[in-house]
């Protein structure tokens, strides 16, 4: 009489461990990599490199955020279940003294990677500050600048934008590039806190182009320069 084969009874064990140890490798496989904030003026994203699995469309992240201290997250609604590699941050960073920290998960395929962590941030000491905007109005031996702090990215209860004056005690460093030399060698004008600056003593006929910058020395750091206003001079 030929006998029905024996049940295997530890087979589901080993086909579930399987799964879970498929489902570990994915999980570790797909977590996000090298969390951190970007901030230029206080817009303040949350910025993540896909896991080593590298980039699938169908991979989604969800955000989270707390300030420092706090026990709770907080879900970030508009970035969860998103495709991005961002997400702005900046309202729920704004009391800019504070400092905060941000989480990322992904999912794919219905299996939740473990939460990867920012390192702490605070917006007031991280931010990027912006250069100035300038105006150059030129006369016939001088030059009339006119500077205006970037803006920050908040508003007044009127609607303007709040400038990062308000936040920092700004210098300005105005510098000249004559055309007739070296493009590259700036020389400083100027150093302080005017906004309207007259600079003298240039050559008619010349061509001159103006960058400038802003300074914050209490955290000795200096903005990038701002784009070249060019004029020449009568």
């Amino acid at each position: 009489m030929r006998r029905c084969p024996r049940v295997c009874c530890h087979c589901s064990v080993v086909f579930a461990a399987i799964s879970v140890l498929g489902n570990q490798d994915l999980q570790d496989a797909i977590k996000p990599r090298e969390v951190w904030f970007h901030s230029l003026n206080f817009n303040t994203t949350l910025r993540w490199q896909p896991g080593r699995a590298g980039e699938r469309e169908d991979t989604l992240y969800f955000v989270q955020y707390k300030v420092y201290g706090q026990s709770k997250w907080q879900n970030k609604e508009e970035c969860w279940g998103i495709q991005s590699h961002f997400c702005d941050l900046t309202e729920e960073t704004s009391d800019v003294q504070e400092p905060y920290y941000g989480r990322v998960q992904a999912a794919l395929a219905g299996i939740h990677s473990d939460w990867s962590l920012s390192c702490r941030f605070t917006p007031w000491r991280e931010t990027t500050i912006g250069p100035p905007t300038i105006k150059v109005v030129h006369r016939n031996k001088f030059i009339i600048l006119k500077l205006q702090a970037p803006r920050s990215a908040y508003k007044r209860k009127r609607g303007s934008m709040i400038p990062m004056t308000n936040y920092y005690d700004l210098l300005y460093q105005v510098f000249i590039i004559n055309n007739l030399l070296d493009e590259q060698h700036r020389v400083l004008v100027y150093e302080g806190k005017d906004k309207v600056i007259k600079i003298e003593d240039l050559r008619p006929g010349v061509s001159y182009c103006i960058v400038a910058r802003t300074s914050v020395l209490t955290l000795g750091r200096s903005s990038t320069y701002s784009n070249k206003q060019c004029t020449r001079l009568l």
